[in-house]
């Protein structure tokens, strides 16, 4: 809102944004925690990225981890006992598994030296990572199961994507597909079943960083369609949209608190 990228909460309706961090470096990707209690997030404070989290009532910032990597793009599992981010500890990015518990952390997924990852977000039942990588061709949309240490690709190779979450019930994911960097984007939804995939979002503009609601019944997504980018949610039964945030500056990164913690 001042020109510097900060955390915001904002009611899911609308309304007056409280201002979660204050920092002049970068804050952003925030995730909420499943107990709703504290804010992941990463953070360019350290001067590069590293994961910190902050309370829900604000105050200072604490660091997930401290070293001289960047490490960004994190989830929570659903218990809250295991993190997944994205780190260059090995020179190359990869995507890790961190025990909260114990701290100790493991290189799970590995797709070359020059290849970039994105967005890790935890399955429900905290046994899959669905991510992004241009590992091979374009940016496409991976789900990795860690008891086989299976990785699927589930975006279709001429069109690719980014930014997925699953839903809720664990047997779709929505991402943005972009048709490897076109002038717009759409929110697809794909049944991991039967790889049937539905357009939630086709504005004529740049929509990203999708969202479902705890319920599953909407999602809140980012959109560049009035110029700067906006906060809106769109229920999924009849598409009805609505934008939630006005303030000065662009929105983006939107993610629901869990309802027991409201």
């Amino acid at each position: 809102m001042d020109g510097n990228q900060d955390l915001y909460v904002i009611p899911a309706g609308g309304g007056v944004a409280r201002r979660l961090t204050d920092d002049p470096a970068l804050d952003g990707l925030p995730r909420w925690a499943p107990d709703g209690a504290t804010v992941l997030f990463c953070s360019e404070r350290t001067g590069h990225y590293q994961l910190f989290e902050v309370a829900a009532t604000g105050g200072p910032a604490r660091p997930v981890r401290a070293n001289a990597f960047v490490e960004y793009q994190a989830d929570i599992t659903p218990d809250g006992r295991r993190l997944a981010f994205l780190s260059n500890a090995e020179g190359a990015e990869h995507l890790w598994v961190l025990e909260r518990a114990t701290g100790a952390a493991r290189a799970i997924v590995r797709h070359g030296r020059n290849s970039i990852l994105g967005n890790p977000d935890w399955g429900p039942e905290g046994q899959r990572i669905v991510y992004s990588s241009n590992w091979r061709f374009g940016h496409q949309i991976y789900v990795f199961d860690l008891p086989s240490g299976k990785e699927t690709r589930i975006s279709p190779m001429t069109s690719g994507g980014c930014e997925p979450r699953f839903h809720p019930d664990g047997r779709r994911v929505v991402y943005v597909s972009r048709g490897h960097l076109g002038s717009t984007s759409r929110l697809v939804e794909h049944d991991l079943a039967s790889g049937e995939e539905r357009v939630l979002v086709d504005w004529p503009a740049l929509n990203y960083d999708p969202a479902y609601s705890e319920d599953a019944s909407e999602i809140a997504f980012a959109s560049n369609i009035t110029g700067e980018y906006a906060i809106y949610r769109q229920r999924i039964a009849d598409g009805q949209s609505w934008r939630i945030t006005f303030g000065k500056g662009a929105s983006r990164y939107p993610d629901y608190r869990p309802a027991a913690s409201r």
